[in-house]
């Protein structure tokens, strides 16, 4: 290493998530550090732990050749775990009885972004607000909202005017007689 290197600080591995992105933040770490080709191997071991870290440390004496070569073994042993989403499951995905409309919207996008096929925003959102409860979708399909945020504000305003028109006519526990109280 150069006289005065200071190593810079990395994204710990432990063998779950995506490889290839730890990889990618990796090198682009090293990089700016100034760190390249074959130096890389020995900055790679302080960007594990964990189960990573065990793989490494079991490495045989020179049985590394270089940075692609360790690249390469790295990608062969740990795979990603991410689960690709088919546009019949995002099609399916309802909004759960008591779930509040933002923590739908965010759930559904999530979703959405594992998804194999790439929808235009607006055919996301229409198919995002196919899954709502039935009022929402109902008058939200006539809103015709353009993007998400717009969706989320407008669904969020709807839901909560729904919600206060119940707490207008709950029925009040003291009262006698059981009438709901506006």
């Amino acid at each position: 290493m150069p006289i005065g290197y200071q190593p810079p600080k990395f994204q710990q591995f432990d063998g779950k998530g995506n490889p290839k992105q730890h990889v990618a933040h990796f090198v682009e770490t090293c990089n700016n550090a100034g760190t390249y080709g074959d130096h890389l191997v020995k900055q790679f071991v302080r960007s594990l732990k964990d189960n990573a870290f065990d793989w490494y440390t079991d490495l045989e004496a020179g049985s590394i050749n270089g940075w692609e070569h360790l690249e390469q073994e790295f990608l062969n042993r740990f795979y990603n775990t991410r689960r690709i989403v088919s546009m019949v499951e995002l099609t399916n995905s309802r909004q759960w009885k008591e779930e509040p409309v933002v923590d739908y919207i965010n759930r559904w996008r999530n979703l959405s972004l594992n998804c194999k096929d790439r929808l235009s925003e607006a055919s996301a959102i229409e198919m995002c607000i196919q899954g709502m409860h039935w009022e929402l979708c109902y008058i939200l399909q006539a809103i015709k909202p353009k993007t998400f945020e717009e969706l989320t504000t407008r669904a969020h305003g709807i839901e909560t005017s729904f919600n206060c028109k119940e707490d207008e006519y709950s029925v009040d526990p003291n009262d006698d007689d059981g009438d709901a109280t506006p």
